[in-house]
C-alpha cells in the first residue's frame, strides 16, 4: 500500500483536478487506485452503493476506473440555512448535523480513520485530497482532512499553489514554515499550478526555495481547459464552449446544487449562468437545477423579480425546465410539517403539490420517457434514461398535464417540464433530442488529457519512486 496526498496552499488552489489527474495517470502505470477525501463540503453530490458522495471524489473513482464507494467521501457536509447537513458514511447524520462545528471532529475522526484504513488495505496506491490549507492554525486542533490524515496513511505530500492568483513562491515557503517540524517532513514536493506565464522566467525562485525548504519543485502545470466542474463542482466555466448553440440560461440561486450535471451541456450550447432578470432575454430553454433550500431560493426568486421573469417566459413560449428541487419550484405549493425546508405558495407553472418528509430519498434509478410530451421535449419520448435522486419532497400531480410517471418522476405539459432525475443532461441522447447536439468529447477524453498533463509537466520519475 502507498498514499500520496495532494494539499493546497488555499482554497480553489486545484486540489481537485490535480488529484484526478494523478489517479488516472496511476491507473494506466498499471496500479488499483483509489480516491480519498476524509470531509467535503458541497452541495454537488453523487449516489453510489450506500448513499451519496462528494462529486470531486466520484469523478475522480471513474477515472481511476474503480467503482465509486462512500469510503472515499466518509464525510460529506452540505451547506444549508444556518449549519450543514453532515452525511456520515453516505447517510445523514441527524444528531451530528445539530452539533456544533468544532465538536465533530472527535466523533467523526474514527469514521475518517476506519475508511481511509480499508482502502489502504485493497488498493495499490490511495491518493488523498486535502481540503483548504494544512497551515489553517486557527483549525489545526480540530483537523481530519489534512496533515492527521497524511499521517496516518503515512503519505508523502505534494503541496500545490495557483500560481495565477500570484504570490505563490510566498504562498508555499508561509504553509511550509508555518506547520510543525514533523509535517514539514512529509511535503515530498511543491506543484505550481494553473500557469500561463513563460516557465523560463520562473528560475532562479524555484531552486531558491528549495534551499529554504529542502523541497523540490516537481513540475509546473499550465492552465487546463477541460470538461469537468472545477474542486468540488461548485465554481463554473465562465464561457460557453459552444457559443454557436442555442441559448440556455440555468437559474443559479444560493442553494443551487448539482449543478455539476450541466457541465456537459456546456459542449451543446451557450450556457448563461442567469442571477437577474436580464440574463433570460434571449434564451431559448431556462433551466432551475436542484437547491439544498428550495424555500429560500423561492424568496431569492422573488426578491430578485426571477420569479416573474421566469413565469413571462415560459408564457413567451420559451422552454422551462426544472430538475429536483426546481421541479418543486415549478409547482403550485410546498408543505413542510416536519421543518426540512419551508412552506408556502411555489410559481404555478405546473399543477404540483411537494410535500417535504423527514427522511431523505438517495438512489440510483432509471425510467423510460413516455410519450406524449409537446416540444420541445417531444424528442425524448421512448428514451431509456438512468439518473440518481437526492431529495426529501414528494411530489403530487393535482391537475391536468401532458405527461405525469409514477412518483412524478417526469412531468411535463406545454412547454414546461420537470424531473426528479438529477444527471440526463450529461446523457448524449438526452442532449441530443434537445439541442440537436452530442458532446464532442466524453468523460474519458478530459481524464486521459488530463492524466497526458502529469505525464508531460511533472516529474513522473520522482512521482515512481513515491509510490515505488
Amino acid at each position: 500500500m502507498t498514499a500520496i496526498m495532494i494539499q493546497g496552499c488555499t482554497s480553489w488552489a486545484g486540489k481537485s483536478l490535480l488529484t484526478t489527474a494523478l489517479c488516472r495517470w496511476l491507473a494506466r502505470q498499471g496500479m488499483s487506485v483509489a480516491p480519498f477525501k476524509a470531509q467535503n463540503m458541497s452541495n454537488n453530490a453523487r449516489v453510489v452503493d450506500g448513499g451519496e458522495i462528494g462529486v470531486a471524489q466520484w469523478l475522480q473513482a471513474r477515472a481511476a476506473g474503480v467503482k465509486p464507494d462512500v469510503r472515499m467521501n466518509p464525510i460529506l457536509l452540505k451547506p444549508e440555512a444556518g449549519g450543514s447537513q453532515v452525511v456520515r458514511l453516505g447517510q445523514v447524520d441527524h444528531e451530528l448535523s445539530r452539533r456544533p462545528w468544532r465538536s465533530r471532529s472527535r466523533a467523526l475522526w474514527p469514521v475518517v480513520e476506519n475508511a481511509l484504513a480499508d482502502l489502504l488495505d485493497e488498493f495499490d496506491v490511495v491518493v488523498i485530497e486535502g481540503a483548504g490549507s494544512p497551515a489553517e492554525i486557527n483549525l489545526a486542533a480540530d483537523d481530519i482532512v489534512n496533515m492527521r490524515v497524511a499521517e496516518r496513511a503515512d503519505a508523502a505530500v505534494l503541496l500545490a499553489v495557483d500560481i495565477d492568483r500570484g504570490g505563490a513562491f510566498a504562498h508555499l515557503y508561509g504553509t511550509w514554515s508555518l506547520l510543525p517540524e514533523r509535517q514539514r517532513a512529509r511535503i515530498a514536493g511543491f506543484v505550481l499550478n494553473r500557469f500561463r506565464g513563460d516557465a523560463r522566467l520562473l528560475p532562479p525562485a524555484p531552486e531558491q526555495l528549495e534551499r529554504l525548504t529542502g523541497v523540490p519543485t516537481i513540475g509546473v502545470v499550465p492552465m487546463l481547459r477541460h470538461d469537468l466542474p472545477d474542486e468540488d463542482g461548485a465554481a463554473l466555466h465562465d464561457t460557453s464552449a459552444r457559443p454557436d448553440g442555442p441559448t440556455v440560461a440555468v437559474v443559479r440561486y444560493p442553494a443551487a446544487s448539482n449543478l455539476d450535471e450541466f457541465v456537459p451541456l456546456e459542449q451543446v450550447a451557450d450556457v448563461r449562468w442567469a442571477r437577474e432578470p436580464a440574463a433570460l432575454h434571449g434564451a431559448s430553454m431556462v433551466i432551475l437545477p436542484g437547491s439544498k433550500h428550495v424555500a429560500a431560493d423561492l424568496a431569492w426568486l422573488r426578491r430578485t423579480g426571477l420569479d416573474d421573469a421566469v413565469r413571462t417566459a415560459a408564457g413567451a413560449g420559451v422552454s422551462v425546465l426544472g430538475v429536483c428541487g426546481g421541479l418543486q419550484l415549478l409547482g403550485t405549493s410546498l408543505d413542510d410539517p416536519h421543518g426540512v425546508d419551508g412552506s408556502g405558495p411555489a410559481l404555478g407553472l405546473l399543477p404540483l403539490a411537494t410535500t417535504f418528509a423527514a427522511d431523505k430519498i438517495v438512489r440510483q434509478r432509471g425510467a423510460r420517457i413516455p410519450a406524449g410530451l409537446a416540444p420541445p421535449w417531444h424528442g425524448l419520448a421512448g428514451l431509456d434514461v438512468d439518473g440518481y435522486e437526492i431529495r426529501h419532497g414528494r411530489t403530487d400531480v393535482h391537475g391536468h398535464v401532458d405527461v405525469a410517471t409514477a412518483d412524478a418522476l417526469v412531468v411535463a405539459h406545454g412547454n414546461v417540464a420537470g424531473w426528479y432525475l438529477h444527471g440526463l443532461l450529461e446523457d448524449p441522447a438526452v442532449l441530443e433530442a434537445l439541442f440537436g447536439h452530442r458532446p464532442r468529447r466524453t468523460a474519458d477524453d478530459t481524464y486521459d488529457l488530463l492524466a497526458d498533463a502529469v505525464g508531460e509537466h511533472l516529474d513522473t520519475d520522482f512521482l515512481r519512486r513515491l509510490v515505488k
